[in-house]
């Protein structure tokens, strides 16, 4: 009796795992499939040479151009200035907490941490409009007060709860008899950590800051509120950009009557982001097995 109940608990949770599995892949799926489906339309009334490589970037003006270039180079310029902030700052800090840090500081900045991930992104949005931009026209004059630089920093602050953790917890399961070995030889702690443990954690690390970038790629309301949502093929931080999810956010709002080629845009953007979110998603799995591979 006992025998036959604990298979059925057994079969059921693999069906309840089975089923929820099957699921996230076929909404995957269905989110891909309405993408190119709802992208045909537009690519039918305008070229991929032109989408691709066009410099101009102004379907909701009356001389129409649909050049996804600006889009891109500000989505870059953002993730950019993110990484900037993030990468140092992150890499930095993950360090400390796993390798020198006693566990009464953790205890402090941990929910430090955690209370950083817990802010909403529309509150990072007005940080950065009214309090970072101004604070930056202090040292640079010239910024202008939508620009590219304060959402950059904003979003760079923002993912460093999700890049911190991750890259902590894989330099904890660093084996410690590394360290030992290294200690043995007559290595500092601080030689230790940068020479031993971080080669052998660098596959997680680098899946970590894969996952910030993504985060600050998909970013969309703090570039809607300080970036400016003016499409232009630039890369000086302290001029107005639009990034793709901010031109998205655009559409979506009801301005643009649904069925036009310009209502059409938002999943063409959209394909392009997937596109580009799945490259480097696949960049992060191929490191990560060359890594695996030499360690």
């Amino acid at each position: 009796m006992h025998e036959r109940l604990r298979y059925t608990k057994d079969f059921l949770m693999r069906l309840v795992i089975t089923f929820f599995g099957v699921s996230s892949i076929l909404i995957t799926f269905a989110i891909v499939f309405v993408l190119f489906r709802e992208s045909i339309p537009f690519f039918r009334h305008v070229n991929l040479g032109e989408f691709f490589f066009g410099r101009e970037w102004t379907p909701l003006f009356a001389t129409k151009k649909y050049g996804i270039l600006p889009l891109v180079s500000g989505t870059f310029l953002i993730t950019t200035i993110a990484l900037g902030v993030a990468l140092p700052i992150g890499l930095t800090l993950s360090i400390f907490l796993s390798e020198f840090a006693h566990h009464k500081i953790k205890e402090y900045i941990k929910p430090f941490l955690e209370f950083l991930a817990a802010i909403p992104t529309v509150v990072y949005g007005y940080f950065a409009l009214l309090f970072l931009t101004p604070l930056l026209k202090k040292f640079f004059p010239q910024i202008q007060g939508f620009n590219a630089l304060s959402p950059g920093i904003t979003i760079g602050i923002m993912i460093l709860p999700y890049v911190i953790s991750l890259s902590e917890d894989v330099m904890r399961a660093v084996p410690q008899s590394l360290r030992e070995a290294a200690y043995a030889l007559g290595a500092s702690k601080l030689y230790t950590a940068l020479t031993v443990v971080l080669p052998a954690a660098f596959s997680g690390i680098s899946s970590a800051y894969i996952l910030g970038i993504s985060r600050a790629i998909g970013e969309t309301m703090v570039v809607s509120i300080a970036a400016g949502m003016m499409p232009q093929l630039t890369f000086n931080p302290f001029e107005p950009i639009q990034t793709m999810t901010a031109y998205v956010v655009q559409v979506a709002l009801g301005d643009v009557p649904y069925g036009t080629p310009e209502f059409a845009t938002i999943f063409a953007v959209g394909l392009t982001l997937f596109i580009i979110t799945l490259i480097f998603n696949t960049a992060a799995f191929l490191l990560k097995e060359r890594v695996v591979q030499k360690f």
